[in-house]
């Protein structure tokens, strides 16, 4: 029976291969003569950074020797977290994430783990090395699922946090397993939840989600917003800190988000008494710094929203003003595609020509050729979205108005952002859109499509395993 590799016995076979003594291995490792004995007969247990000096003087490369590391060290000998996080952390920098993996499954058995892991996975988190962070999240969430903890909300939410990316399916699903959990979160952190909750929602129109998500996130900000002038407390004082907004700015986004609601749901009316609402603050008893910046920005929000309520409903009086508030107050590219995409909307709802705004903002729009980059969930999920959507929006303003090139040419950068998100409903609306003006199309445009759909097609065949004759 072929005896199973140890570390101490792959040493005593590199020892007798290199004709080398205990005491030259310690010196090209850097340890002494007694550690280097200790640890090949099995008298001394080995740390970390003694395996990794050691394999870095047999040459071999970093983590060489991590599986069996697992194998003798952690699975055959009772778990001990001073030898087990000095590994993980070693397991990160080296992107081992199937060794980290391999560690939690075999140590979660035990819950009394759970809050040593917990807390390195919060450590891994701040430091942004969210897979390793995933993996430790999974382990305590799967090992604590009967135990109705806030840490197990916590798990919940950090994965849900580390899960939102380009892909709108598997967005949703995050959100739709997160959810349950919102309620287990202490009511200081639900606030923070729920407005990430609403704002993915937001990105994959939802709007029925959105709307019952911002009405309870306003309702406990309320709640919380009144505890804070009444509870002066340290503990409380404290808990609000960690707060990523002051606490007014949940209640005044409850009403931008019910008023994103009706926008979508066509009652420019309703949208336009929020908006009202999270303009007027007078009721904020705050006026430190950070408190008086946000109520700019909602002041702000409030009059670029009253023109495009305005705007779509049909009041095209509004359009010449709500273009220099978009010249004179839009911060980035990102901020002023979404407002631009507002007047590409209104221009294809009501057929109103605005090739004078669009040869104003020609160079802003010419630069809209990638999706933004962010750590912000709401620039990564909302913008990304708009994106995909403004191309389709002037794709229809000029395919419309007879203007091919431009408007295949968009068409054509709508369908690869709508596949790079995952979005269906895009990305079906523009293959119909193509096929509308299908005959307008030049040959090289037709030849660029079919390769876009059959690429998009193989890859749908690849990501489900089904089975396909080419």
């Amino acid at each position: 029976m072929e005896q199973t590799p140890t570390i101490r016995t792959e040493l005593d076979k590199y020892l007798k291969k290199e004709g080398l003594n205990l005491a030259q291995l310690g010196q090209m490792s850097g340890m002494n003569r007694g550690i280097i004995s200790a640890i090949v007969t099995g008298n001394k247990s080995m740390s970390i950074n003694q395996l990794d000096r050691i394999t870095e003087a047999m040459e071999l490369p970093e983590g060489y020797f991590y599986d069996l590391f697992i194998e003798n060290y952690i699975i055959d000998h009772p778990p001990n977290m001073r030898r087990i996080e000095p590994f993980l952390y070693r397991c990160v920098e080296l992107e081992k994430f199937e060794s980290i993996r391999r560690v939690v499954a075999t140590i979660m058995d035990n819950l009394l783990y759970s809050p040593k892991l917990f807390e390195i996975a919060e450590n891994l988190f701040l430091q942004g090395q969210y897979p390793a962070a995933q993996i430790l999240y999974e382990g305590v969430a799967e090992a604590e699922r009967y135990q109705h903890s806030e840490r197990l909300a916590v798990c919940q939410y950090r994965i849900f946090t580390i899960q939102i990316g380009e892909d709108q399916n598997r967005n949703l699903r995050a959100a739709i397993l997160f959810e349950p959990y919102v309620e287990r979160l202490n009511e200081i952190n639900q606030l923070d939840a729920l407005k990430d909750l609403a704002n993915v929602y937001r990105s994959l129109r939802k709007w029925d989600k959105v709307d019952e998500v911002a009405r309870k996130m306003r309702a406990k900000a309320e709640i919380q917003y009144s505890m804070k002038h009444q509870d002066k407390s340290r503990e409380y004082d404290e808990a609000i800190r960690k707060l990523s907004r002051p606490m007014f700015v949940y209640i005044a986004y409850a009403d931008l988000l019910c008023a994103s609601v009706c926008e979508a749901q066509g009652d420019y009316q309703r949208a336009l008494q929020y908006t009202y609402a999270y303009a007027e603050l007078d009721w904020v008893l705050e006026k430190d710094e950070e408190t008086l910046h946000w109520m700019c920005l909602f002041s702000q929000w409030a009059e670029g929203n009253t023109y495009v309520n305005k705007l779509l409903s049909g009041d095209v009086s509004v359009l010449s003003e709500y273009a220099e508030y978009i010249a004179e107050t839009s911060t980035n590219e990102s901020e002023k595609l979404s407002k631009l995409l507002n007047i590409i909307i209104a221009a294809n709802q009501y057929g109103i020509e605005v090739d004078d705004v669009l040869l104003r903002f020609k160079k802003d729009i010419d630069a809209f050729t990638e999706l933004p980059t962010s750590t912000d969930m709401y620039t990564g999920q909302v913008i990304t979205d708009y994106y995909a959507w403004f191309g389709y929006e002037m794709a229809h303003y000029y395919l419309h108005r007879g203007k091919y090139v431009d408007g295949f040419k968009d068409l054509m950068y709508a369908m690869v952002n709508s596949h790079i998100i995952n979005n269906e409903t895009y990305f079906i609306n523009c293959i119909g859109l193509f096929m509308r003006f299908q005959v307008y199309a030049a040959p090289e445009v037709q030849k660029e499509f079919s390769n876009l759909i059959e690429k998009v097609w193989l890859s749908n065949v690849e990501k489900n395993n089904t089975v396909t004759y080419v």
